[in-house]
């Protein structure tokens, strides 16, 4: 794929790692570099890419968060308004004959449409990132990797909300940490 001509200079693309960097092209010969500013701003591009990356991931975790503190909330509020209109002592018997009860919060058309778009926007991202790496340009490679690494950094800080207390309470709670790999392909 060598020879991609340009005017008076020429597309250099291999399918083999290479560190070319004047006329390198990478995903249109619109993005042909002629100078090596113009290769440094394309690296400080593809590190800021793989950041908004990770703050697209970021903005989707968040927001199914924020979704299900607002369902709990509502589900708290049903719950205190039955309590109080049915007090504790009104019935003889066991309360509850049922077992285990659930509460299944389904989004809603909008809630859904929003969590669609950012996961379309997402994967959109992380393609042409993936586009990027696949010609094989070791500075570019270098860049994706450095902006995964800030994105990390910057967009998920960890924090686990750990419960203790008495050693009475002994209800079962999940952490907020994901079981998704770098890619986030198995959450």
């Amino acid at each position: 794929m060598e020879g991609m001509a340009m005017g008076n200079s020429t597309c250099k693309m291999e399918m083999l790692w290479n560190w070319n960097v004047v006329d390198s092209c990478f995903l249109s010969q619109s993005w042909h570099i002629t100078n090596n500013a113009m290769f440094a701003a394309s690296c400080i591009g593809a590190t800021l890419l793989v950041v908004c990356l990770e703050f697209l991931r970021r903005v989707g975790h968040e927001y199914d968060a924020f979704l299900l503190r607002q369902f709990q909330r509502q589900l708290r509020a049903q719950q205190a308004a039955l309590a109080v209109a049915m007090p504790a002592n009104c019935c003889d018997g066991p309360v509850s004959t049922l077992g285990t009860q659930h509460a299944t919060f389904r989004a809603t058309a909008l809630q859904q449409l929003i969590r669609a778009i950012i996961h379309g926007v997402t994967l959109g991202l992380a393609y042409i990132i993936m586009l990027l790496i696949m010609y094989y340009n070791g500075y570019i490679f270098i860049s994706v990797i450095l902006g995964a690494i800030l994105g990390k950094f910057l967009c998920d800080w960890m924090v686990v909300r750990i419960p203790y207390g008495s050693p009475e309470e002994k209800e079962e709670r999940r952490s907020s940490i994901s079981a998704a790999g770098p890619t986030g392909c198995c959450a």
